[in-house]
């Protein structure tokens, strides 16, 4: 596993592509994506693409929305891109969220976890026995693969119940914009907690999300996040989970200037690597950077903020 790995956002499949070989260049050790709705591509079939031009930089989902796939067709997917990226590919799979869900797709966002369950029961089957005979509440999956690929699976986690679910499954849980000590002092104990109700002798990491702003101007961190970011208090999910780290503030759906700063890793370059240090000090397996970009030259920013990443990954390696 990579200690410190890239969120990559861009417009279209090729810049995609293009940024994870420029990544995989500057000595990057992994890069991640994720879906939202329908509007940002789909992040599998550039990874497939992606896979055949680079050769070392691991490549994760978090996350890919289980509901809108049928669990064989994403054991599929993730199939394909591990045999033309052995052992690069890292699946990370979720029930995204209400609004999502069925405001864009249509389906009934309900039993979100009993659903994950049984999902990702089937996709690990089948991608590490390429056989699977499953009949459940939610999914039924009757089918083979011929030369399955044993492919990392991980799960999204926000509340304590998502997080010991991934400890009880043995599978790293996948965080997105949760402050460090939420994380620290809450999520940690609760996969622990799984995981040793469930009678495994190993707690499974948590992959920790930061955002990460190259800025000294805690006004002009503080404005980005709102303006890039500003849509997460506004979701119940993300209220209640600021709340609970500490944050009441969040039920009016906005960002907090402390809530930003107990979220964000911001700063000069000493800065940023002294705090990505901090957090996985902390005992993260991993942590996602999401640069938050400020100022009105996007790529010249993105370049030193790629830059800081390879090198506190370096320094951590």
């Amino acid at each position: 596993m990579a200690n410190i790995g890239l969120v990559v956002a861009e417009a279209n499949a090729q810049l995609v592509v293009d940024r994870i070989k420029q990544a995989e260049e500057m000595g990057i050790p992994a890069v991640w994506m994720t879906i939202g709705g329908a509007s940002g591509g789909d992040v599998l079939t550039t990874y497939a693409a992606a896979a055949v031009v680079t050769k070392r930089i691991l490549m994760g989902t978090a996350i890919v929305p289980n509901m809108p796939r049928h669990p064989i067709i994403m054991a599929q997917q993730a199939n394909a891109i591990n045999s033309l990226a052995p052992g690069r590919f890292r699946l990370g799979i979720g029930p995204s969220h209400n609004a999502i869900i069925e405001n864009t797709f249509g389906y009934t966002f309900d039993k979100p976890l009993s659903r994950l369950s049984e999902y990702v029961s089937i996709v690990s089957t089948l991608l590490n026995e390429g056989d699977v005979q499953f009949d459940g509440e939610f999914y039924n999956a009757h089918t083979k693969i011929a030369n399955p690929a044993k492919t990392t699976i991980m799960a999204s986690a926000l509340r304590t119940a998502s997080f010991e679910f991934c400890g009880a499954r043995g599978i790293a849980a996948l965080s997105w914009v949760c402050p460090a000590n939420y994380l620290r002092d809450i999520a940690m104990p609760a996969i622990k907690r799984g995981a040793e109700k469930a009678g495994h002798t190993t707690t499974p990491p948590v992959i920790a999300h930061v955002p990460v702003c190259l800025s000294e101007d805690p006004e002009e961190v503080r404005a980005a996040v709102r303006e890039q970011m500003g849509h997460y208090p506004k979701s119940p999910f993300y209220a209640q989970m600021f709340t609970d780290a500490g944050f009441p503030e969040a039920s009016e759906g906005v960002w907090s200037d402390a809530m930003v700063d107990a979220t964000v890793i911001w700063g000069n370059e000493e800065q940023i690597q002294a705090k990505m240090k901090e957090w996985l000090s902390y005992g993260f397996g991993e942590l996602m950077a999401h640069p938050v970009i400020v100022g009105p030259e996007r790529e010249t920013a993105l370049q030193a903020t790629m830059e800081i990443i390879t090198t506190a990954a370096q320094q951590q390696g």
